[in-house]
């Protein structure tokens, strides 16, 4: 047996038996069988197993079993940093249709989708926010923070951003992260960013350069965004040591370009910095419908962008067990929460900033659990899919065992 501490041609995995599988599940592991080994990814990590290990209907033996709760494969790692996020803006300066936080359509066919109410952060709720933090971090012993700058697009805001950043470091060690579009992202404004603690910022692409300009467009006339992203990454990659995750959305729109999509960043970027991973984007913007479903052909190139984008220099995250969220999973947001610009309180990044979702204000914190039961959504529960969950998890345990058997012959893991 060969334990992997580390958590972070279609082929479908060999499912468990129900009652071995629903034991599993139960734990957060999953048990997936490769070409020529056994997968068990826990809570805790990897671990590498031979048939000796697995019983005939697919189950852990006995022993296997201990010796993965005793290498600790069943436990969760300790939670070390509170998880803060914050839209420093709802704004956003981009028009995507598919956006979750749009309200409607754009009635015009055009690139200015009515979205939620805007708000900027400002010094006096800045001040709240710590505040709040500071209780919520002492309540559970917590002495580390870590940020997520989230918006709308957060350098729509930028003042707001180096404040909360340069503001939280008196009251906790901090660590930050950014999504954002990147556009607005100056040499200048990353190195700033930086010295206050930024460390990495996710991106994303849809599809290769035409699908993404079609799809991903400026708000104000519609103009494409591709190459203006791909130069200030490598901008602000030449003066600040930042690293990169590269979100590729995959849908019926630019499926057939990912495969040039990842080349094409290779050619552009530094790989050694970023992570690249594909999202099968689901019915979450209003009036958007992706018609790709997880089929063999699509669990197939997942697979094949994974490789490819490995043998670029690429990092992709390693597949895992289940894991709650330290945001969202927790219905009193012990160790972590989300705040929109104006200071009110959501369960997850999907609600914040949209009405009748709050569950309180970083002024009272939270509401009683009996008044935001149906408010509290965590991740992914907005996210509908016009396939059943066995469906969803045959795909995602055939892409996780590919991606394992080739790190592993390849000498990655």
């Amino acid at each position: 047996m060969s334990v992997d501490r580390a958590t972070s041609a279609d082929r479908q995995a060999a499912p468990t038996s129900p009652a071995a599988g629903s034991e599993l599940a139960s734990s957060g592991a999953r048990l997936l069988r490769g070409e020529r080994t056994w997968w068990f990814l826990g809570p805790g990590g990897i671990a590498r197993l031979a048939d000796r290990h697995v019983t005939p209907d697919g189950g852990l033996r006995p022993e296997a079993e201990q010796r993965l709760r005793e290498s600790g494969m069943f436990t969760a790692a300790t939670v070390r940093s509170y998880a803060l996020t914050v839209l420093t803006s709802t704004h956003c300066n981009l028009g995507c249709g598919y956006c979750f936080q749009n309200t409607a359509q754009d009635l015009a066919g055009g690139s200015r989708p009515p979205r939620i109410a805007r708000t900027r952060l400002t010094s006096e709720t800045i001040t709240s926010i710590l505040g709040f933090t500071e209780r919520q971090m002492a309540a559970v012993g917590l002495e580390r923070l870590r940020i997520l700058l989230f918006g709308g697009e957060p350098l729509l805001n930028p003042r707001g951003c180096l404040e909360l950043l340069e503001r939280a470091a008196d009251i906790a060690p901090t660590s930050a992260w950014m999504i954002s579009n990147a556009t607005l992202l100056t040499p200048s404004l990353a190195r700033r960013l930086h010295d206050r603690g930024l460390t990495s910022v996710q991106v994303t692409f849809d599809g290769d350069r035409d699908d993404h300009d079609r799809i991903r467009v400026g708000r104000a006339d519609g103009s494409g965004t591709f190459d203006k992203i791909v130069r200030n990454i490598v901008k602000a990659s030449e003066v600040t040591p930042l690293r990169w995750t590269l979100r590729v959305n995959v849908s019926q729109e630019t499926f057939h370009g990912v495969d040039a999509l990842v080349d094409r960043l290779g050619d552009a970027l530094d790989p050694t910095r970023c992570t690249l991973y594909f999202a099968r984007i689901g019915d979450v913007g209003v009036g958007y419908a992706n018609s790709l479903l997880h089929t063999g052909e699509l669990s197939s190139a997942f697979t094949r962008w994974q490789r490819r984008a490995l043998d670029l220099g690429f990092t992709v995250n390693r597949p895992g067990g289940r894991k709650t969220c330290v945001t969202c999973g927790h219905t009193d947001g012990r160790y972590g929460a989300v705040v929109s610009a104006d200071g009110t309180l959501a369960s997850c990044w999907e609600t914040a900033g949209k009405p009748d979702w709050e569950v309180g204000t970083v002024a009272d914190g939270y509401l009683p659990s009996a008044e935001t039961g149906d408010r509290w959504i965590a991740c992914q529960d907005l996210y509908s899919y016009d396939e059943d969950a066995r469906t969803l998890a045959r795909f995602r345990d055939t892409v996780d065992t590919a991606l394992l058997d080739h790190l592993h012959e390849t000498g990655r893991l």
